[in-house]
């Protein structure tokens, strides 16, 4: 395999909130790739943990992420953008939170936009990061690219899982999610996840509410409209490496899915 790949993370969206929110690329997504409604994250249900097991292939236990503040690896592990730049493969990275800057090695990037979430507000920045990444891919073609949109989680905390807020903010979040999907070329693998879901005004803990997260891979290598058994957020970077045709580390817990 050698395919190119955009990763979108929703950050706090909830498997039941898609139906909820109606918006029709959903069902597009469902009909012309592989999905489930019932991956699972790691614990801690936290953005920065969840984010580290999914770049890193391994639970927090070891990496040792534990909440939002990052703090250096003592027994280091290459993480994706790692392992695909010591493959010569071209990364970008887009996010509105700042603390993802050290998910991914500096010197492992071709490419890193940030745009402040709190600056801007998030509903900005959602759109702002999609039409930035959408330009990126189409001028440069890199082998992967990872879009992060930071507004369901921030919503979520403010008005509450689930609240009539949030449904909407997940319906924007599929807009943006649509027009990037749609604007890069077709040979793109494109996978859709969150890093874990929430209840109340809140997550972190080992409720199916906080650990339950969809996914979504519409691809040549993923077959329309099957089911993901058994998904789990480590999976998603020896599945990213194996279709970019890229050795997973040997230190990576995760299964690939394909």
């Amino acid at each position: 395999m050698s395919e190119k790949v955009l990763l979108i993370l929703v950050d706090g969206m909830r498997p039941d909130s898609l139906e909820k929110s109606g918006h029709p690329f959903i069902e597009e997504m469902k009909a012309k790739g592989s999905f489930t409604l019932d991956a699972q994250t790691v614990m801690p249900s936290v953005t920065l943990p969840c984010h580290m097991s999914l770049f890193l292939s391994v639970p927090p236990e070891r990496h040792g992420i534990l909440d939002n503040i990052y703090t250096p690896q003592v027994r280091p592990i290459s993480g994706l953008c790692e392992q695909l730049s010591a493959n010569k493969k071209t990364c970008g990275f887009f996010h509105n939170w700042s603390e993802l800057q050290d998910v991914a090695r500096p010197g492992s990037l071709a490419y890193s936009c940030f745009i402040s979430g709190e600056a801007y507000t998030y509903e900005a920045t959602n759109k702002m990061l999609t039409d930035q990444a959408i330009k990126y891919i189409n001028e440069q073609l890199p082998d992967f690219t990872f879009l992060y949109l930071g507004l369901v989680d921030v919503i979520g905390h403010k008005y509450g899982w689930m609240s009539d807020e949030y449904i909407q903010s997940v319906y924007d979040s599929w807009v943006c999610i649509e027009k990037a999907a749609c604007a890069v070329p077709e040979d793109y693998t494109i996978i859709v996840t969150s890093d874990h879901g929430g209840h109340d005004r809140n997550h972190g803990t080992n409720k199916p509410d906080d650990m339950t997260i969809p996914l979504f891979v519409k691809g040549k290598s993923f077959a329309p409209g099957t089911f993901i058994p058994y998904a789990n957020i480590i999976d998603i970077a020896p599945t990213i490496t194996k279709l970019l045709g890229v050795e997973s580390n040997v230190d990576w817990e995760g299964k690939c899915l394909v």
